[in-house]
């Protein structure tokens, strides 16, 4: 896995957001420090789509046995937001604004590792959304959702 660490400003001025996640695919450039606490590794991008990857553990667990939903939140809300960064030009920053997630079946242990796709649906001057699922290796459902985020020229 990559490195983790804090992406410098000029990097985020310099490059396109579609160029930053390149360069963090590519082991360039450091994994957010949230990779840290949540583990999740960036496999595919594409202007306006990426992918992440993660495998549930028993640390993500409630009191009910199963992963809690800010799992499943997480990765969803990365996915979502990321897809968006993906197309922005350089310098431009964002923040999420709102996520909408619909959780379909519980996530333990042997779920096995989990695909959190994101999509962007729009990208305007000032917000941005995107939509994403999150899926097994056999493509079932456990959850999925919608964003709105924040652009920050």
């Amino acid at each position: 896995m990559n490195k983790i660490g804090i992406l410098p400003p000029e990097i985020i001025s310099q490059f396109s957001g579609l160029e930053v996640l390149q360069k963090m695919v590519n082991g360039e450039l450091p994994y957010p420090a949230i990779s840290e606490l949540m583990p999740m590794r960036l496999t595919e991008v594409a202007p306006g789509r990426v992918v992440f990857e993660s495998t549930p553990s028993e640390r993500y667990y409630n009191t009910a046995g199963i992963a809690h939903g800010g799992y499943a939140m997480t990765l969803l809300d990365t996915s979502m937001g990321i897809a968006v960064y993906s197309t922005l030009g350089p310098g431009i920053r964002y923040t999420t604004i709102e996520t909408k997630v619909n959780f379909v079946r519980p996530i333990t242990v042997a779920t096995g590792r989990l695909r959190a796709i994101g999509t962007a649906v729009h990208t305007g001057k000032r917000t941005g959304t995107g939509e994403g699922r999150l899926v097994d290796n056999a493509g079932g459902l456990y959850a999925h959702g919608t964003t709105t985020i924040f652009l920050m020229p």
